[in-house]
């Protein structure tokens, strides 16, 4: 089985900054949301033989606390967070008129100039999946990544969702899993959630 966690919640996400590949580490919520989610895991008797994450701080972290203490971390660059260019650490509060435009309508707006597109991002996170997908059928798998990043994930696993995830609210630890079958990935579902949690990328 696939799991695939958004990291926890960061003092840039508690500030509302488009935060990007900035590696900021977890603040002290951000480690409780993870230890939650961590509890919830274990409370379902789930282990995981496999556990991948971002290189960015947030999401070892996250990765460390959920997969447990014997878990290695396995470092794989496709799950960073999509670049936002010169946007980065940009106040959602007041961003500029061309973010508005592409996050009002990421269907059919593209990426700003400066910006990584989200094809990109679809692209890197479909070959990742695509090389772990007998590990996914034959054992548990936990990803630790980034909000974007695993909406591309949701994305590749799901080509008739019409771009819908991308402007889904997938917050911080929310958990989404999919079965492998026959070497194939079943459509993702969303899994557990905190309640309540910070926007933010």
């Amino acid at each position: 089985m696939l799991y695939i966690i958004r990291h926890g919640q960061t003092a840039n996400n508690k500030k509302k900054l488009l935060q990007g590949r900035s590696d900021t580490p977890l603040n002290e919520e951000g480690i409780r949301q993870a230890k939650m989610a961590a509890d919830w895991f274990a409370d379902q008797g789930i282990r995981f033989a496999k556990v991948y994450s971002s290189p960015l701080r947030r999401a070892v972290e996250t990765a460390k606390v959920v997969g447990g203490p014997e878990s290695t971390i396995l470092i794989d660059e496709r799950l960073i967070e999509m670049d936002y260019g010169p946007y980065e650490g940009m106040d959602l509060a007041n961003p500029h008129p061309e973010i508005i435009r592409f996050f009002s309508d990421f269907v059919n707006q593209k990426a700003p100039e400066g910006m990584e597109s989200l094809d990109s991002v679809t692209k890197r996170l479909g070959l990742f999946l695509e090389e772990i997908v007998t590990e996914a059928e034959n054992e548990n798998v936990l990803v630790s990544t980034h909000a974007i990043a695993e909406k591309g994930a949701l994305e590749y696993l799901s080509p008739e969702s019409g771009g819908s995830y991308w402007s889904k609210y997938i917050g911080n630890c929310t958990i989404y899993a999919a079965e492998v079958v026959n070497g194939k990935y079943s459509v993702p579902f969303e899994l557990w959630s905190l309640p309540g949690g910070e926007p933010g990328c």
